[in-house]
């Protein structure tokens, strides 16, 4: 693996006019800085949002696992308002609609199973011992950047990796929720090794993300972001929905509703503010890995689990004790090296990139 690969951009690249690199720093931070909070935002109320399903009487998996996917046609709203390039004669060939339709068709298929574990999981375990496994996701996923995107490992990174996991650690043996009642060993098992599983699979997905943008879509233009993400959600709604029929749930939807502590309302608007949220953070996800990286993308959604207690303060009205206040300044630290680290690799792509065209000027016709 090339030594010299950045989590921008890959040098082998620089070779194109990348629209990337065409902007303005103070313009790519700006991207960077929407998409962080599209994920921080999105998660932190799409999680929420999850705890007061299933603490109003919500109990349904595949219905948790819908609203993860399901709503993605909110995206054609901005895939309709990005104004239409015309393809550069420079840039790769679009890849064929046979290679889209079977990326788009694992990559769904794989969110969907992905989607179910994590409901899964968050069924049959506490709060503590749930956000304490989906910690593993950072660590799993530098792996995976390592091997397959060829992520170059630096003392800032590794700190941040380690300072993150630390952070998250600490709030999930801080969580004061205990295994929920009625839980049997065998399902508290099966409740383990499927957080476990999602956890894994999710950092796995992220480096794939990234690999396809970079060896199959080839195209570095925002309209790739939301296509990415509204054809993937579109094949896992349908495995979501074919999970929701052929397992039987879809027929106490209705009593569900009905015996929700809320209300019917309350029921209707909590799982269609549930997938708008996640829709919301899915842009932010997919984004960061389209103008960062796929480690930076999970090292924003780590630090996430240290900015939910805060929106869990003010609107349940948890406490705050010291343990939670040191691991939220953990995390910040170890996003604060992160994005350091990132604002040396943009500082040393960009003059490479200005080297190449310096060169490219000096050439004879």
């Amino acid at each position: 693996m090339p030594d010299n690969q950045e989590p921008i951009l890959n040098e082998e690249n620089l070779t194109i006019q990348s629209p990337l690199l065409k902007l303005k720093r103070w313009k790519w931070w700006l991207l960077v800085v929407i998409n962080i909070f599209f994920l921080i935002v999105g998660q932190a109320a799409a999680v929420l949002l999850g705890r007061f399903y299933y603490d109003q009487g919500g109990n349904s998996k595949w219905m948790a696992t819908l609203v993860q996917a399901a709503g993605f046609p909110i995206l054609f709203i901005p895939l309709f308002l990005l104004p239409s390039k015309k393809e550069d004669s420079a840039l790769p060939t679009s890849p064929s609609i046979i290679t889209l339709g079977l990326v788009y068709f694992v990559l769904g298929a794989v969110i969907a199973g992905d989607n179910m574990l994590y409901s899964v999981g968050l069924l049959y375990l506490s709060a503590s011992t749930y956000s304490l496994i989906c910690a593993t996701q950072l660590a799993a996923n530098a792996v995976f950047s390592y091997f397959i995107n060829s992520q170059k490992f630096t003392a800032l990174i590794l700190n941040s990796v380690i300072i993150l996991s630390l952070s998250a650690a600490l709030i999930a043996v801080n969580d004061d929720s205990e295994t929920p009642s009625g839980v049997a060993k065998g399902k508290y098992i099966i409740g383990f090794l499927c957080t476990l599983g999602a956890s894994i699979l999710y950092s796995l997905l992220l480096s794939l993300l990234q690999l396809s943008f970079q060896k199959i879509l080839k195209k570095e233009t925002f309209s790739v972001v939301f296509e990415m993400q509204i054809y993937t959600a579109l094949v896992a709604t349908i495995v979501s929905i074919i999970g929701l029929f052929a397992s039987g749930e879809w027929k106490s939807l209705h009593g569900e509703m009905d015996s929700f502590g809320k209300g019917r309302t309350a029921y209707v608007l909590t799982l269609v503010w549930t997938a708008v949220t996640w829709q919301v953070c899915s842009v932010g996800v997919v984004g960061l890995i389209f103008v960062v990286s796929s480690l930076f993308s999970n090292v924003i959604s780590t630090m996430s689990l240290a900015v939910t207690p805060i929106a869990s303060v003010i609107i349940f009205h948890d406490k705050m004790n010291g343990v939670k206040i040191i691991a939220m300044l953990l995390a910040f630290w170890g996003f604060a090296s992160y994005i350091h680290q990132n604002y040396l690799d943009d500082i040393k792509m960009r003059r490479s990139q200005a080297t190449v065209n310096e060169t490219r000027h000096d050439l004879p016709c």
